[in-house]
């Protein structure tokens, strides 16, 4: 449908083309000395001119019907006329619509039917005919000009999108570092202050010193990892990030984090986890990383557990807790809207056509399940 909308403008072009054929063939022949013109020297006229309805819709074949068209017309003998302004902008559509070599290339061919129609059908010589090369070269060299500005235009196009895009992922990346960055540093300072205060008034160890040890760990490395994903996201998409990318080889760091505030982890891996596609890895990661800190946020007292399993089709991840479960009026496991942190898993794991679900578990607590292909 897309491809034959064109027809509705360069129909009443072919038309116009038509009525010019018609009315103007028979007034050129008596300039030319040519009194007569047979009834199937204006069915080639026709021909031509309707086929340029087609121009746009199929660039290639109305300019074989034209050059056919024509061709027959002065193989029988008939004057130059009207006929050769359906031949231009046949040309010229070829030379907007093509590539260079591949628009030349037809336009090659259709000097080399028409000149020899010429030179037989009239009698003329070569002198006499090469003027009307004109009619095939002139629209060429337009309609090459026009196509190679109308790409520079959606170059320039392009290339203001994809500066506006960075400007603004720039924006955001700044604003993410004042605010998210700023809140961990802070964290890190207040935790290292008191543990300095603890360090000033001997006891012995207790559950708030391996807390605040935990806190100012994870907040630094939280705020290393903000850093460097900051970073790649200001250099671009195709930068060279020589920083190791978050993935499941960090699995045991996640997990490391969470035991140390005083939730146990257990960690089940079946099938072959190296080797995943990049975004298939850092999906999960992140996934495992999200839901063990909904285990802080909301499961209270409780332990976890995380189950990876691959095989030739995706890879499933899967945590479970025994907390106290989702709360009264939790959504549907399928509803997209359930706190801001599964909508984000689910978003990631949508756009790689994967599927994830959450909510009560079978046993109680909690059960966030990832399935992510991995076929590629």
């Amino acid at each position: 449908m897309d491809r034959l909308r064109p027809l509705r403008a360069d129909g009443p072009i072919a038309l116009a083309l038509l009525a010019v054929g018609l009315s103007g063939t028979a007034p050129a022949g008596r300039n030319q000395g040519i009194d007569h013109i047979p009834s199937w020297a204006y069915a080639c006229v026709t021909a031509a001119a309707l086929a340029m309805a087609f121009r746009r819709a199929y660039p290639s074949p109305a300019l074989a019907t034209t050059t056919a068209a024509v061709g027959l017309y002065l193989l029988g003998g008939n004057p130059f006329g009207p006929v050769l302004l359906s031949l231009l902008v046949a040309v010229y559509t070829i030379g907007a619509q093509r590539p260079l070599r591949r628009a030349a290339t037809a336009a090659g061919v259709v000097l080399a039917v028409l000149v020899p129609c010429a030179l037989i059908g009239l009698g003329l010589d070569l002198d006499a005919v090469m003027p009307q090369v004109a009619w095939v070269a002139g629209p060429l060299a337009v309609g090459v000009t026009v196509r190679v500005g109308r790409e520079q235009v959606l170059q320039a196009r392009r290339d203001e999108a994809r500066r506006q895009a960075d400007a603004e992922r720039l924006r955001v990346a700044q604003e993410v570092h004042d605010v998210v960055g700023h809140g961990l540093a802070a964290i890190t300072m207040q935790a290292e202050i008191a543990l300095h205060l603890l360090d000033k008034e001997p006891a012995p160890a207790s559950p708030a010193r391996d807390a605040l040890t935990a806190i100012s760990r994870t907040s630094r490395e939280s705020l290393d990892e903000l850093r460097a994903t900051l970073g790649a996201v200001r250099r671009g998409d195709d930068a060279d990030d020589r920083a190791p990318a978050p993935g499941l080889a960090r699995l045991d760091d996640v997990v490391a984090r969470t035991r140390a505030v005083g939730v146990p982890v257990t960690v089940e891996a079946d099938g072959a986890l190296t080797g995943l596609p990049a975004a298939v890895d850092l999906a999960a990661y992140r996934i495992v990383q999200e839901a063990l800190t909904n285990v802080l946020r909301h499961a209270g007292t409780a332990t976890a557990q995380v189950r990876l399993h691959r095989d030739d089709e995706c890879l499933t991840v899967s945590v479970t807790d025994t907390g106290r479960g989702p709360s009264a009026g939790f959504p549907a496991a399928d509803v997209p809207t359930a706190g801001h942190g599964l909508a984000g898993m689910r978003e990631r794991i949508g756009a790689l056509g994967g599927s994830l679900s959450a909510g009560p578990g079978p046993d109680g607590g909690f059960l966030v399940t990832a399935t992510i292909p991995v076929r590629r």
